[in-house]
């Protein structure tokens, strides 16, 4: 009994001996925990950005690719990944072309709405959407200047207009074009990319058809060369009209030309299309066209062209 007193007080007391231990090492854990370095945030390392994220940029509609606009104009809007001809404005395709620009013609005609035409919306508001959109006041730009030591009128469909529709100022300016060229008997160098004719003018557009005809016939009757280079897209009244009447056909690499477009044809004829149909390189291979020509070469071979043509030095030649 009395050894049994005796554990339990000693049991006692040693219990009692290790609880201020305990508790010391309770605080000295509280200590440590509020005194524990505090980790820094590290900064994580990022890549620089590129060029592309910093400045405006174009996707590529072939290989998606996203090229900075600076490089697109560098490289004459041709994709340095994939080689495909990305579209240009006309006023840009213009001002590439020459080396000097003397003058521009035809800004003095305007659109007017003779049928008071309205599909979803007025062709007033059309016309003012489309000219607040691109800058320019219609579909064709008309230039004059040197191409070298080559003086030559020029002019270009832009196709963000009402998708380069052929209207009546389009055929003023284009048959203002091709007088300017009998007048100084100099060269005409048109560059079509259209839809077709404009149907918001109805038959006053078709009629763009038989003047522009006209004016090439006087061209060719005067000898004056007219060069024809086929953009994409090519289709319907320009088609069957100033864009098949040159003396010489470009066009770029696989550019659609055609007069009814694919679906229509696969419509009407009941029969699917394949690739590479209405396509430049399926029409030179079927003598439409004369040469497909990749843009960096093309104003090389314009201006070999032209100097064959007008028998004036060659100024590569020398």
């Amino acid at each position: 009994m009395a050894n049994n007193m005796t554990d339990t007080i000693t049991n006692s007391n040693s219990s009692n001996d290790s609880a201020p231990s305990l508790e010391q090492n309770r605080n000295t854990a509280g200590q440590s925990w509020f005194n524990r370095s505090i980790p820094g945030i590290k900064q994580q390392l990022t890549a620089p950005l590129t060029a592309v994220e910093t400045e405006p940029s174009t996707k590529c509609s072939s290989c998606h690719s996203m090229i900075t606009n600076t490089a697109l104009i560098f490289n004459s809007y041709v994709c340095p990944h994939c080689d495909h001809h990305l579209p240009m404005s006309a006023r840009e395709r213009l001002n590439w072309l020459l080396d000097t620009v003397d003058g521009e013609l035809g800004q003095e005609f305007t659109a007017k709405d003779p049928l008071r035409f309205v599909d979803s919306k007025p062709y007033p508001a059309r016309m003012s959407e489309a000219q607040e959109k691109t800058g320019e006041s219609e579909a064709l730009i008309v230039m004059y200047g040197k191409l070298r030591n080559l003086a030559v009128v020029t002019c270009a469909f832009d196709f963000r207009f009402m998708g380069g529709s052929m209207g009546s100022v389009v055929g003023d300016r284009f048959v203002q074009a091709a007088e300017k060229a009998l007048k100084d008997n100099v060269p005409l160098v048109c560059f079509a990319a259209s839809g077709g004719a404009r149907m918001q003018e109805g038959l006053l557009s078709l009629m763009q058809m038989a003047r522009t005809a006209a004016a090439i016939e006087r061209l060719r009757i005067a000898g004056v060369p007219y060069i024809v280079v086929l953009t994409n897209p090519v289709y319907g009244g320009v088609t069957a009209s100033l864009a098949m009447l040159g003396d010489i056909h470009l066009a770029e690499p696989k550019a659609m030309i055609g007069f009814a477009g694919k679906r229509v044809i696969e419509q009407t004829v009941r029969e699917t299309l394949e690739e590479p149909f209405q396509r430049a390189e399926f029409l030179l291979e079927h003598g439409v066209v004369d040469e497909v020509v990749h843009r960096h070469q093309l104003i090389d071979t314009i201006y070999r062209l032209l100097a064959k043509l007008c028998s004036v030095p060659n100024v590569d030649a020398q």
